[in-house]
């Protein structure tokens, strides 16, 4: 690893945290870049910059419940596709869970459910202090009702054509149903991976799927690389041999940190916006995606979990978590509009981060390290089959 430079201040760490020079909670960095943001966010929403008001109206839209609900959405049919996609993410969501606890063999999920006062609402799951993973989530989502033109406009990447039509300000009714997660594990040998899988429409006559997963590990395995990728290649090829090549590009160039130089990770597939074809075969995309992340993310933790490590490896694992609160927080499409227009679940929102992260200045691995063999690919993303 690099020489130190002058270390600051520890907070509330063990011993061997304290050791290892310059550390910080990921919560003493939201405290200003979190608020920011929500500062910038609801000022936006109050012409006249009063913000505590908004907030609290904000907040109180989404109330817990004991209770998960056997629907979140409104439709009566249970054939219909926003039936259906909510029933396959809720599939996903349990079966996702059970795999991780299997592997962990100590965490479990704990269940926090909760109803939008607009409509709708969703379950997080979230393990915290497991033996394998730090802190794990996976997150339902299902909310209905109606947005702002601009608001919609802020969903997409692209603009849709028939949003030209609509006049400022104008209300359009919408239905979202997503489900998200994203795992941190102890071992600095084991990758964090991200997946999120989601469908939205609107009563205007738009509606896209989109979704992926990524992976992003703070030391090159190049087999669990290949492994990661291949298993999506597979899945994907079933259904357009176009789609991984398409969208493994989207995602190098989707999770990039642009002031840092470099991706978050090691990429993995990303689309947005896809409408192109029939609404049931982007369905069973979706749905295969969403079984994939099992076989694909799982292997490698079971191959990693035992590894043994130094504190200098944990060092870098949470430099390199440091770079995954920054790209979420100032780059994220999902969380920075979740957090803007107020439609997200803040809790839900900040489940993404790990727990514990760092940043030192100016840190550059040593030549030849196997620190700086991995930040070579951050820069260059590449070819893993």
């Amino acid at each position: 690893m690099a020489v130190r430079h002058a270390a600051l201040p520890s907070v509330g760490l063990s011993p061997l945290h304290q050791a290892s020079g310059t550390f910080t909670t990921v919560a003493a960095f939201l405290t200003g870049c979190v608020l920011a943001v929500v500062a910038l966010a609801l000022r936006a929403r109050s012409p006249a910059g009063g913000a505590t008001p908004v907030a609290m109206a904000a907040v109180a839209t989404h109330q817990a419940v004991a209770e998960v609900p056997e629907v979140f959405g409104k439709d009566e049919d249970p054939t219909c596709l926003r039936r259906r996609f909510e029933a396959m993410l809720r599939k996903g969501q349990a079966k996702i869970c059970a795999a991780i606890e299997e592997c962990d063999g100590e965490g479990k999920f704990r269940a926090d459910a909760w109803v939008r006062e607009g409509g709708g609402g969703g379950v997080s799951r979230v393990m915290a202090g497991g033996k394998v993973w730090e802190k794990a989530g996976v997150n339902l989502s299902v909310i209905y009702g109606t947005m702002p033109t601009d608001t919609l406009l802020a969903a997409r990447q692209r603009q849709a054509g028939y949003a030209k039509d609509l006049q400022p300000g104008e209300r359009v009714p919408f239905f979202a149903c997503g489900l998200s997660c994203v795992m941190h594990p102890r071992n600095p040998h084991c990758p964090t991976m991200h997946f999120n899988y989601r469908y939205f429409e609107t009563e205007a006559g738009d509606w896209w799927f989109g979704g992926g997963t990524d992976i992003t590990p703070a030391y090159l395995d190049e087999e669990d690389m290949r492994h990661f990728h291949g298993v999506y290649k597979e899945a994907l090829d079933h259904h357009d041999t176009a789609f991984y090549p398409k969208f493994k590009k989207w995602a190098d160039e989707y999770f990039v940190i642009k002031h840092r130089g470099e991706t978050r990770g090691l990429g993995g597939i990303f689309f947005d916006d896809l409408n192109d074809r029939d609404p049931e075969k982007l369905f069973a995309l979706a749905e295969e995606c969403l079984g994939s992340v099992v076989p694909a993310y799982v292997p490698i933790m079971e191959k990693h979990k035992n590894d043994p490590f130094t504190e200098d490896q944990k060092r870098w694992q949470l430099l390199r978590r440091g770079r995954y609160v920054e790209f979420n927080l100032v780059y994220d499409r999902g969380t920075i509009f979740g957090l803007k227009t107020g439609l997200g679940r803040t809790e839900s929102i900040m489940m993404t981060l790990p727990e514990v992260a760092r940043w030192e200045y100016n840190h550059q691995p040593v030549p030849g390290s196997e620190e700086a063999r991995i930040m070579e690919a951050f820069r260059q993303p590449r070819e893993w089959l």
